[in-house]
């Protein structure tokens, strides 16, 4: 294993020969056989998003995340439109394909194409998503 340096304290791995950056992700639909992930907008989605969270009335599928839970419609619909747009993090809407309503949404988030790094974040299911198979789907989807 190679010697840490100044710039990386601990031992860190041999460099892979070849190794060039990947582009970075581009907001494409990702195709599953139990949802589809498209590009989030607010036009597209806000409102079927809305109305599928409306069933978690205690607002507990909101706990971890930095917003939410939205007490209006047009609440929400600021908040997709102010992230819809924005490269990093780059939102999906999650699709159902039994109901083909937008029931979730996700993002690739902290891209960093210089050192390979990508995650996956603002993970939230309404309770019509939460423990399916789509919801299984969709993070195989961003994972590919």
């Amino acid at each position: 294993m190679p010697a840490a340096t100044p710039q990386t304290p601990l031992p860190i791995g041999a460099a892979l020969p070849g190794w060039q950056a990947p582009p970075a992700p581009q907001i494409t639909a990702l195709e599953g056989r139990y949802c589809r992930l498209e590009a989030l907008h607010a036009a597209q989605h806000a409102a079927a998003l809305y109305a599928a969270n409306a069933p978690d009335t205690s607002g507990h599928s909101w706990t971890y995340m930095a917003y939410g839970p939205f007490a209006q419609l047009a609440e929400y619909q600021r908040w997709v439109e102010q992230w819809a747009h924005s490269a990093d993090p780059l939102f999906f809407a999650i699709i159902e394909r039994s109901s083909m309503r937008a029931t979730g949404v996700a993002s690739y988030l902290r891209i960093t194409p210089a050192s390979g790094s990508i995650e996956v974040g603002h993970i939230h299911y309404s309770p019509l998503l939460a423990r399916t198979r789509a919801a299984t789907e969709a993070m195989y989807l961003l994972m590919q």
